[in-house]
C-alpha cells in the first residue's frame, strides 16, 4: 500500500505544469528556490508551494549552503522517479501482452 500511496503523490505532485518545469530546470542542476522562480516567471511564494508539493512527494530534496544556512538549494532525487519508472514498466508490459 505505501508504494501506492507513493506513486500517487508523485502522479500528483507532475500533474502540474509549474512543477514539471520545475524538475525539468532541475534536471540540468541543482538550483535556488528564487532561480526556479525567476526561469519560470513565476512569484517566490508562489515556487515556495511547488517545491513543497515536491519534496513531500519525495522527488526533490533541498540542502542547506554550508556558507548561509538560510541559503536552500534543491535538486531531484533518484528514487521516486525508478518507482514511476518501474510502474509504467508493467504498464507497457501489460500492453505488450495484449499485442501478442
Amino acid at each position: 500500500m505505501r508504494d501506492r500511496e507513493s506513486l500517487d503523490r508523485v502522479l500528483a505532485a507532475l500533474a502540474d505544469p509549474a512543477r514539471r518545469g520545475a524538475i525539468d530546470l532541475l534536471r540540468k542542476k541543482p538550483r535556488k528556490a528564487s532561480d526556479l522562480a525567476d526561469a519560470l516567471s513565476m512569484t517566490r511564494s508562489a515556487m515556495s508551494r511547488h517545491l513543497r508539493v515536491l519534496r513531500k512527494s519525495g522527488l526533490v530534496r533541498e540542502e542547506s549552503h554550508d556558507d548561509d544556512a538560510r541559503l536552500r538549494i534543491y535538486q531531484l532525487e533518484r528514487a521516486p522517479f525508478e518507482n514511476l519508472e518501474s510502474w509504467l514498466e508493467q504498464v507497457r508490459a501489460f500492453w505488450k501482452r495484449r499485442r501478442d
